[in-house]
């Protein structure tokens, strides 16, 4: 499969994805969103790929934001199926049943720090700067920022960094909850790996129904989120690897899961 603009590897179960316009910092253009849709489509109907690791080219950005030249020639109609495109790329990485840990390794900021918020995790390396500074545009965030950001930080931060405009360290990033760890530079991916494969020894199809469960739990009451919750654990309880998890349990030997 050949990309222009981001490059796909493959390797122990994990799918790498980095985005690879270095000379403008990683931006977005649509060119490159529509190239990530045609990647984690692959990774998703993939059966040999448990993780993915999303990350930017370079040393300086994961992903700076949107390409001004291609934002600046929309009009109402235009931006708005603009901003649809984009976050249905979004709701893919978020939905994709498999885990997604974004590698953010310098500039993460508004489509980019919106496309980190889709994954299921993020870390950071120590020189990271994150924030959504549409409002210096003038515009808003469009690929989910007012929406992702106060699920993940609570809506009194997420409105100061939206607002604002504010561009934020890594150490601040993790201190309001927006990236799980900071790492230096040289972990950043090695780090990464070593949660994968803590995902990967897991039961594929259970690591499926508790991301389904927390993604949409999210957008229901508690009551429908506990009902959500043992329906989805109702399903696991049919499955192969149940029984070779609770067997494999009871015998005192690693299990063996098949995602069955």
């Amino acid at each position: 499969m050949t990309f222009e603009n981001i490059l796909l590897e493959k390797k122990n179960s994990i799918a790498y994805v980095t985005v690879n316009r270095p000379k403008v910092l990683n931006a977005l253009n649509m060119a490159t969103m529509e190239e990530l849709r045609v990647a984690f489509t692959d990774i998703k109907d993939d059966a040999a790929i448990r993780v993915a690791i999303l990350t930017g080219s370079g040393e300086k950005a994961f992903i700076a934001g949107a390409d001004i030249s291609e934002l600046a020639k929309h009009d109402a109609v235009s931006g708005k199926e603009y901003t649809h495109r984009g976050q249905s790329v979004l709701d893919l990485i978020e939905n994709l049943g498999k885990p997604v840990i974004a590698c953010i390794n310098g500039f993460a900021l508004g489509g980019g720090c919106e496309i980190a918020m889709a994954c299921s995790m993020r870390l950071a390396c120590s020189s990271a700067k994150l924030g959504q500074p549409e409002v210096k545009l003038g515009i808003l965030p469009g690929y989910g920022g007012t929406q992702r950001l106060p699920r993940l930080v609570g809506k009194g931060v997420a409105m100061q960094l939206v607002l604002t405009g504010e561009i934020i360290s890594a150490e601040e990033a993790h201190r309001v909850g927006l990236v799980n760890e900071v790492v230096a530079a040289t972990e950043l991916i090695p780090r990464a790996e070593a949660i994968a494969q803590k995902i990967i020894a897991n039961a594929p199809l259970a690591i499926q129904y508790a991301m389904e469960a927390v993604n949409h739990g999210l957008n229901l009451t508690l009551a429908e989120g506990l009902y959500l919750e043992a329906t989805l654990f109702g399903v696991c309880c049919a499955t192969e690897d149940k029984t070779e998890g609770t067997t494999a349990f009871l015998e005192k030997r690693a299990a063996v899961f098949k995602g069955k």
